[in-house]
C-alpha cells in the first residue's frame, strides 16, 4: 500500500515510535492473531490508519521465537530457553532474536531524533478471561498515573478488554521480561506493557456467560489497540470524513 509522506518522517523531525512484539512464547497463538489485527489495520486504507501513519512510527516484531513456533514448543526456544526471562543480558548465540530486538530498541532510545514512547509485548493467558495489561510500578506517582491512561482508553474502545484485570507489579520472577526490563531502562516518557488475551473467552459487562474467542475476535482486539493511539495522541480531529467501522481482516 502507498504510504503518505508522514510529517514525522521529514528529515530532522523527531519520530514518535511505538514498538510492538509478539509470540515470544510459541504456544501463545492468540498473540499472533492480535498482532495480525494491528498490522492489517495499520497498513489499511482506513482514515484512522492514515492519521496514525502520518504521526507515529510503528516498529513490529511479530514473532520473537520463530524456532520455538516451528518446533511446536509451548514456551521455550530451540535451545530450551524461556526468552522472556533473558531481556537483561540476551546472548547473540543463545537468544539471537531477543538480542537483535533489544539492540534495535537501545539504538532508538539513544538516538536524539527518536522518542520511543511505547513498548507493548503481546501474550496469551491460559487461566484469565478477556484482554488485559500488565504495567510497571514506579516511585513517581505522576508517572504511575500516566501509565494507566492507555489501558483505560483501550477499555473504552474494546468491549473484551478488562481494566479491572489490568495490574501493575514488579514481581521478582518477572524481572527478565521485556516489560519489566525496558520499563527500568527507558525514561519516564516511555510506557512498557504486556498485553495479555485469554486463550478461550471473554465476558462482556453485565453478561452472565462467556463468549468464546475466535481468530476474528483476536484480530479485532488488535485493531482496537491500534486505534486507541488515535485517542491517546488526541488525533481525532485529523481524521477525514465520518469514521467508518474498523474493517475486518482476513
Amino acid at each position: 500500500l502507498p504510504f503518505s509522506a508522514a510529517a514525522n518522517l521529514r528529515p530532522g523531525a523527531e519520530q514518535k515510535v511505538v514498538f510492538i512484539t509478539a509470540r515470544v512464547h510459541p504456544g501463545e497463538t492468540p498473540s499472533s492473531f492480535v498482532c495480525q489485527g494491528i498490522i492489517d489495520f495499520l497498513v489499511s486504507h482506513h482514515p484512522i490508519a492514515k492519521v496514525l501513519r502520518d504521526h507515529l512510527v510503528f516498529k513490529i516484531a511479530p514473532m520473537l521465537n520463530p524456532d520455538g513456533v516451528y518446533l511446536g514448543n509451548y514456551r521455550c526456544s530451540l535451545m530450551g530457553f524461556d526468552l522472556n526471562r533473558h531481556w537483561a543480558n540476551p546472548s547473540p548465540w543463545a537468544h539471537p532474536t531477543l538480542h537483535g530486538v533489544k539492540e534495535l530498541i537501545i539504538d532508538m532510545y539513544n538516538n536524539p531524533k527518536i522518542n520511543l514512547e511505547f513498548y507493548i509485548d503481546i501474550h496469551a493467558h491460559s487461566t484469565m478471561m478477556n484482554g488485559f495489561m500488565y504495567g510497571n510500578i514506579f516511585e513517581d506517582e505522576e508517572r504511575f498515573q500516566r501509565q494507566a491512561v492507555f489501558p483505560k482508553l483501550l477499555c473504552q474502545n474494546a468491549e473484551d478488554f478488562s481494566y479491572s484485570s489490568t495490574s501493575f507489579n514488579r514481581d521478582a520472577v518477572k524481572a527478565g521480561t521485556g516489560r519489566r526490563f525496558l520499563g527500568g531502562l527507558l525514561n519516564d516518557t516511555s510506557y512498557c506493557y504486556t498485553l495479555e488475551v485469554s486463550f478461550y473467552s471473554y465476558i462482556l459487562g453485565g453478561a452472565a456467560s462467556a463468549v468464546p474467542y475466535t481468530e476474528e475476535a483476536y484480530m479485532k482486539l488488535g485493531r482496537n489497540v491500534a486505534r486507541t493511539f488515535l485517542d491517546y495522541y488526541r488525533l481525532n480531529t485529523l481524521v477525514e470524513g465520518p469514521l467508518a467501522p474498523t474493517p475486518k481482516t482476513r
